[in-house]
């Protein structure tokens, strides 16, 4: 895939955050810059511009900021994926693995309707556990899952692998060593 602006070098790396050993990407940066956060905005809906696309869903927080745009783009709806308790209305939960234990997200129950075409966006796969859990999530509710899209990927850390083991394609913009 070529991309038609170097974004990993609007992407800003924070070391040992949020403990040692991690290199954190942080996507701040290039979400204030506005040629490179529309770059990223366009790279992400370009294999859907034209499909039927009925809607994004994007996870707590930066998800959100991502996948508003991305629906936006698609003339699709939008469905926020949050932590626990944070939607208002009835919801359907599932617990999702992280690095150091388990945590819960929510979906409105009537997010979706049965079969229709739902696009995953988030800004980073790393092991998968949040994207497959949304993913399942999604699937539970009678979505038809028809990708996941990531700004970047941490390869080593297999997630993006993860979500294809369930059959969705993953789309990612730029990937990088480590973690």
């Amino acid at each position: 895939m070529t991309i038609p602006f170097d974004l990993k070098n609007s992407i800003r790396t924070i070391p040992d955050y949020p403990k040692p050993g991690i290199m954190f990407r942080d996507i701040t940066t290039m979400l204030g810059d506005a040629r490179a956060f529309r770059c990223a905005i366009d790279e992400l809906v370009q294999p859907w511009s034209g499909a039927k696309i009925d809607k994004v869903a994007g996870m707590e927080a930066r998800g959100f900021i991502l996948g508003g745009a991305v629906a936006h783009q698609l003339s699709a709806g939008f469905v926020p994926i949050r932590k626990k308790g944070k939607l208002p209305h009835t919801t359907v939960k599932i617990a999702y693995s992280l690095e150091y234990g388990l945590d819960e997200m929510e979906i409105h129950d009537d997010a979706v309707v049965a079969g229709e075409r739902v696009i995953l966006v988030d800004d980073l796969i790393a092991t998968g556990g949040t994207a497959t859990g949304a993913i399942q999530l999604l699937k539970q509710i009678g979505a038809d899952v028809v990708a996941a899209c990531f700004v970047i990927d941490l390869p080593a850390l297999g997630g993006a692998k993860k979500i294809e083991d369930l059959g969705v394609p993953v789309r990612t913009l730029m990937s990088f060593d480590g973690h």
